[in-house]
């Protein structure tokens, strides 16, 4: 079949940090893929945590970093079969290992790629960014995260712009020009709060937003995961 130039449902996962993402995000990709149908699937970034590997300092009540890539990966198995294939932007979490080697001299041919680290199937693709093409004939740029306020560098741009690592941002802003509206999407996260992996995040009055985006017919829209008072999935959308 030939491969398709623009796309009609495009969802867009949020950071999940596997393997400390949020306890319903199975079924929840589930669903969302149920009612959505996309035809192109673009994770944001930042799909692995890599908390072990960080430069900052890791608590040591968490797994070494070989005992946390396995269980990355047998929670990654079970997304691989939600979505067999995905595109997905190089994050600062994601691309840990390369630059963990860079800072200790060893050269990036030495390192396998980010799919064969986590078992991905050939159908997950990494790109340093993105741009896609909506059913309307407008355009969407992906990053992980240029700029806090998206919306200077959609309009800097002069394209639809999504973007992820604020974890506690959840909008969509618009700009317009004489000839087109241009928008801004950030998409939230996917992450489980009370891990000892976020513990940083406890020292601010914000709070990450859990979630994630689609794109429909060239029009963004924000899936939020409704939870209840114990921080678990509703199973509303």
């Amino acid at each position: 079949m030939p491969k398709k130039t623009s796309y009609k449902s495009i969802l867009v996962i949020s950071d999940m940090h596997i393997p400390y993402n949020h306890p319903d995000l199975i079924p929840f990709l589930k669903a969302v893929k149920k009612k959505y149908r996309p035809d192109k699937v673009v994770c944001i970034g930042d799909e692995v945590d890599k908390h072990a590997m960080s430069f900052h300092d890791s608590d040591p009540d968490l797994p070494s970093a070989g005992d946390e890539l396995i269980e990355a990966i047998n929670t990654l198995k079970k997304v691989y079969k939600v979505f067999p294939e995905v595109d997905l932007v190089d994050s600062n979490h994601g691309s840990m290992h390369y630059r963990k080697g860079k800072h200790h001299g060893i050269p990036r041919k030495y390192l396998r790629s980010y799919g064969e680290i986590l078992e991905a199937p050939k159908g997950w693709k990494w790109h340093k960014d993105l741009t896609l093409k909506c059913s309307d004939g407008s355009k969407v740029y992906f990053h992980h995260g240029l700029k806090k306020n998206g919306l200077q560098v959609a309009q800097q741009m002069g394209l639809n712009f999504v973007q992820g690592h604020f974890h506690n941002d959840f909008n969509i802003n618009y700009s317009s020009t004489p000839e087109k509206l241009i928008w801004n999407m950030t998409v939230g996260c996917l992450i489980d709060y009370d891990s000892l992996a976020f513990a940083y995040n406890k020292t601010t009055l914000g709070r990450p937003i859990i979630g994630l985006g689609v794109i429909v017919d060239g029009q963004p829209k924000l899936v939020p995961m409704v939870l209840n008072k114990r921080g678990r999935w509703t199973g509303e959308l």
